[in-house]
């Protein structure tokens, strides 16, 4: 069954968003048909605010202009209140603990935290000792909101996610890691293209390849070949010394013309943001009319939104 014939139920059975390991491809589906619904709702000026006297904390030990911007217009947008927690102004970032981090905010009733930082088993433990909802905002694993944001979009261009070929190029980081499981579970066909060395981890690959149709290769030509989207991020993440030898080993997986040129002629391109145009994409791709990396920005509000409904908004 695809996404387009998929009937919503209006619920999904997790409290929080850690990562997308253990959501159902029905799970995905019922995300994709609320952003939907609450996309078209901001667009006909409706209000929509089924998050009315809730409170999502976010804690930011990684800067982002998107994440922050969009899940703090997505809390107003959906009634409710946001509080911002940069770890330069909060005891976490002076050596409290996790555990006693969590213990605090629940008592002050947090209804819900979003978390963007380093270590994936900080989001577990928060998740583990806190009373309120968690949602993974960026890990060094695993980036869950951006690749429901870029399933959704997909599906938004195309009318349909089963047999679409994503391709992503570069660094087997985060962003691949929950592409290849948001992808495998949807029905597409992930390949993951990237140099030996910097392929993404083979457990989280092997428990992509459970799920669906992942492809990991070198090989640039067979990578873009019959590719309906082609994707990359930056060859160096946040927190991540810039190196001579990884950039030398990056660049040939770089998204330029030549690569464009060998997927679908209608291909799009894609892009988490923020780009660093002329190293893993160059400018007369990222601004072409292939390109919808906007279109994806726009879309992480409604999919997150999305997500704190269904995580926080119940009862």
């Amino acid at each position: 069954m695809d996404v387009s014939s998929y009937k919503p139920k209006g619920r999904i059975e997790h409290k929080h968003l850690l990562n997308l390991l253990d959501y159902s491809t029905a799970d995905i589906y019922e995300i994709l048909h609320l952003s939907q619904s609450l996309k078209t709702a901001f667009k006909r000026g409706k209000k929509h605010e089924f998050l009315r006297g809730k409170t999502l904390a976010m804690i930011f030990s990684k800067s982002s202009t998107r994440t922050r911007v969009s899940f703090e217009m997505g809390m107003h947008q959906l009634g409710g209140h946001s509080l911002f927690l940069s770890s330069n102004d909060i005891q976490l970032g002076r050596g409290e603990t996790i555990q006693d981090t969590a213990k605090v905010l629940s008592r002050y009733g947090i209804d819900g935290v979003m978390i963007r930082t380093f270590l994936q088993s900080d989001v577990e433990e928060l998740a583990k000792h806190g009373s309120f909802s968690v949602i993974n905002g960026l890990t060094d694993d695993f980036h869950p909101c951006q690749a429901l944001t870029d399933v959704f979009t997909l599906f938004e261009h195309y009318g349909k996610l089963n047999g679409i070929k994503l391709t992503y190029f570069g660094d087997g980081n985060n962003m691949a890691h929950s592409l290849m499981l948001a992808g495998a579970k949807t029905g597409m066909n992930v390949c993951i293209c990237s140099p030996k060395g910097y392929q993404p981890d083979p457990e989280i690959t092997a428990a992509a390849q459970k799920f669906g149709n992942v492809t990991v290769t070198e090989d640039v030509a067979e990578a873009a070949a019959d590719a309906d989207a082609l994707y990359t991020d930056v060859f160096f993440s946040m927190g991540q010394t810039k190196d001579k030898a990884k950039e030398s080993a990056l660049m040939p997986y770089q998204v330029n013309s030549d690569v464009l040129g060998m997927a679908k002629k209608d291909a799009v391109f894609m892009h988490c943001l923020p780009a660093h145009r002329g190293e893993e994409v160059t400018e007369n791709v990222i601004d072409s009319t292939h390109s919808i990396v906007f279109e994806e920005a726009e879309n992480r509000l409604h999919v997150q939104k999305a997500v704190m409904c269904l995580l926080m908004g119940k009862k």
